[in-house]
């Protein structure tokens, strides 16, 4: 079980991809990497498509980090294209929850312009 978060910027905005397992060997890699980035970001972009099995546990990392997102006056936007695990997030409500489109391109050009400041502590 190995779960890879790398950071990068698209259109200015901050993208985790995150690739591999979710789960509960693997969250708190996951729940420390959003916590860094919303440190110092508003607005995140987590990009999910080399995400092969996320278990509940991971969803509600998910949920939780944009909850603290939107309370700290940003967003959090998930990229998942295809597949099963778009199909799942559909299923449970999650992206009745959390915005999810179905490509960073996609995700950027929705956020632009909402973020540039860090968030009030």
């Amino acid at each position: 079980m190995e779960l890879i978060v790398r950071n990068s910027t698209v259109g200015g905005q901050l993208v985790l991809t995150v690739a591999g397992e979710i789960d509960l060997a693997t969250v708190p890699q996951l729940h420390n990497a959003l916590s860094r980035a919303m440190h110092d970001h508003t607005v995140v972009i987590v990009d999910l498509d080399g995400v092969y099995a996320c278990d509940d546990t991971g969803l509600g990392v998910l949920l939780g980090a944009a909850g603290r997102a939107r309370d700290a006056g940003g967003d959090l936007t998930v990229v998942c294209s295809a597949g099963a695990f778009r199909s799942r997030l559909e299923r449970t409500g999650f992206d009745r929850a959390v915005v999810v489109v179905d490509s960073v391109a996609a995700a950027a050009s929705a956020t632009t312009g909402t973020e540039h400041e860090p968030p009030a502590r």
